[in-house]
């Protein structure tokens, strides 16, 4: 059975599902930071997927990057697995602009984290209900 990982449930907001993954909104205002987490249990790592969870995963990963990249008019979009804090499977799509507080170092442990305001998060989540308002797959979690 999935279980999300207390850590990130502890750091993010739920946005929504997509076929394999749950789509989070890191809780860091500095930069639109969104991940997936394949609906999995117990996997840690890519191959570790079913061969058709693995094309599902870059499939969703690639499209909610191009959607990310058109709604947030990004300069640059980071992608990456990582899992040396989380070892739970999840896919960092982070939209990067030359603005940013951190561009062009990465994110992480740059600047402390600016929590999200419930302001900032409703627009956030129209913004994900128009990129995604073609797309029936995606559905937005309930708030």
């Amino acid at each position: 059975m999935f279980v999300l990982d207390s850590r990130l449930q502890q750091d993010t907001l739920p946005m929504g599902d997509l076929p394999l993954c749950r789509v989070l909104l890191s809780n860091d205002a500095n930069y639109p930071w969104f991940i997936l987490v394949p609906r999995r249990a117990d996997i840690s790592e890519v191959f570790q997927l079913e061969a058709a969870d693995q094309q599902q995963l870059w499939r969703e990963t690639t499209e909610l990057a191009q959607l990310l990249q058109a709604a947030f008019k990004a300069d640059k979009m980071n992608v990456a697995a990582l899992g040396n804090v989380v070892s739970q499977l999840h896919m960092h799509v982070i939209v990067r602009r030359r603005d940013d507080v951190a561009w062009p170092a990465p994110v992480w442990g740059k600047h402390p984290a600016r929590p999200y305001s419930e302001e900032e998060v409703v627009v956030i989540r129209e913004q994900l209900r128009v990129a995604f308002q073609h797309d029936s797959r995606f559905v937005q979690a309930d708030v």
